[in-house]
C-alpha cells in the first residue's frame, strides 16, 4: 500500500546499530578490562605489538580504543584478492578517520595464479581440502610475513562469536613463540555495537545486510534467524567449527551454544529482530562432513602454526 513500509522493507533499511547495540550490566567493567589489556600489551611488547585487523566489527572497536588513548600499536591487515568492495571501503574509510597507518599484506601472486589456473576459481566450493588449500595461499601465506619479527598480536575474538571461541582468553600463546591479545575476550555482540554506536565507530557496510562474520566474497553470506554468528561462513561445509585457521578450538564446547559471559546466556546474532525481519538465507548447497573448517589462521596450537 502506498505511503507504508512493510516489516521486511524496514529492516533492509535498518542498520546494525539499530538493530544489535544495547547496553548491558557490567559494560563499562568489560570497556575498562579491554583497554587494560591493552595497555598491558604495549607496556609488555612495544614495538614488537600489532594489531591484525579484519576490519570486522570487533577489530573496528579495537582500532577505535587504539585511536581514541593514542596507543602506539601497529596495525596490518590482509587483502586476500576476494574481499567485497565494501571490505576495501571500509579500509580507506578507516585510515581517513583516524590518521593510522594501515599496513596491507597480499597473497603471492604466482601461487594464487597456479592454484587458480589449476583448481579454477570455484575451488573451494569443490572440497575441504582445496578451501583449505586456498585460505592458506591467501591467509595464511601473508599473515606469516605480516607477523615477521613479532612478539604479539591482538585480535578481535570474542568468546560468544562461536561455540569454537567459548574458552578465548584475554592472552594466550599462537605457537609460534609469539603471544596473542584478544582484549574484547568477554565481549556480547551487543556491547560490540554499544560501543560502535556510542562512539560512532565506522562499520562494514555489510553488517547492515546481516552479515555479523565477514571474510571473502565467496565464502560469505547473510546469516537467517537465529542462526550462529558464523553460519555465513563456509555454510556447504556442514559441521561445527566454522573456521577459517586462524583461530582454531579453543574447546570442545557443543556446537549451536554461542554463549556470552558477560550477560551469561545464549544470544543468536540476530536475537534482536524477528523472522519477517530477516533476508533469506542462500541455499546451503552442498555438505562436506569435516571435522574442522579451518584455514590455518587461527588453529589449534598444537596442530599447525602460522605459515611462513
Amino acid at each position: 500500500m502506498s505511503g507504508e513500509t512493510s516489516s521486511f522493507g524496514a529492516a533492509a533499511l535498518a542498520s546494525a546499530t539499530a538493530l544489535y547495540a544495547r547496553q548491558t550490566v557490567g559494560f563499562e567493567a568489560r570497556l575498562a578490562a579491554s583497554l587494560e589489556v591493552l595497555q598491558r600489551a604495549v607496556a609488555e611488547h612495544a614495538s614488537g605489538l600489532l594489531q591484525s585487523t579484519s576490519l570486522g566489527a570487533e577489530d573496528m572497536v579495537i582500532t577505535d580504543l587504539i585511536a581514541r588513548h593514542r596507543l602506539p600499536i601497529a596495525l596490518a591487515t590482509l587483502d586476500t584478492g576476494l574481499l567485497h568492495s565494501e571490505t576495501l571501503a571500509l579500509l580507506d574509510q578507516t585510515r581517513l578517520r583516524y590518521g593510522l597507518a594501515i599496513e596491507v599484506f597480499s597473497p603471492a601472486s604466482q601461487q594464487v595464479i597456479k592454484f587458480v589456473s589449476a583448481n579454477g576459481e570455484r575451488a573451494m566450493y569443490d572440497s575441504v581440502e582445496l578451501r583449505k588449500n586456498c585460505c592458506g595461499i591467501r591467509k595464511l601465506e601473508p599473515l606469516g610475513r605480516m607477523l615477521a619479527g613479532r612478539s604479539a598480536w591482538i585480535t578481535g575474538l570474542r568468546r560468544e562469536q562461536s561455540a569454537n571461541r567459548a574458552e578465548v582468553p584475554f592472552v594466550e600463546p599462537d605457537g609460534q613463540g609469539r603471544s596473542k591479545i584478544n582484549p574484547l575476550a568477554q565481549w556480547s555482540w551487543a556491547d560490540v555495537w554499544h560501543y560502535i554506536a556510542s562512539f560512532d565507530v565506522p562499520h562494514n557496510a555489510l553488517h547492515d545486510q546481516f552479515m555479523p562474520s565477514i571474510g571473502c566474497a565467496p565464502c560469505t553470506r547473510a546469516i537467517a534467524v537465529g542462526e550462529d554468528f558464523r553460519a555465513g561462513r563456509w555454510w556447504w561445509e556442514n559441521d561445527d567449527a566454522k573456521e577459517c585457521g586462524l583461530h582454531k578450538s579453543h574447546s570442545p564446547v557443543t556446537a549451536g551454544d554461542s554463549r556470552s559471559e558477560a550477560i551469561g546466556d545464549v544470544v543468536p546474532a540476530q536475537a534482536d529482530f524477528g523472522a519477517a525481519e530477516v533476508k533469506a538465507a542462500p541455499a546451503a548447497g552442498r555438505s562436506q562432513n569435516e571435522s574442522s573448517k579451518e584455514c590455518g589462521l587461527h588453529a589449534t596450537h598444537q596442530e599447525t602454526g602460522v605459515a611462513t
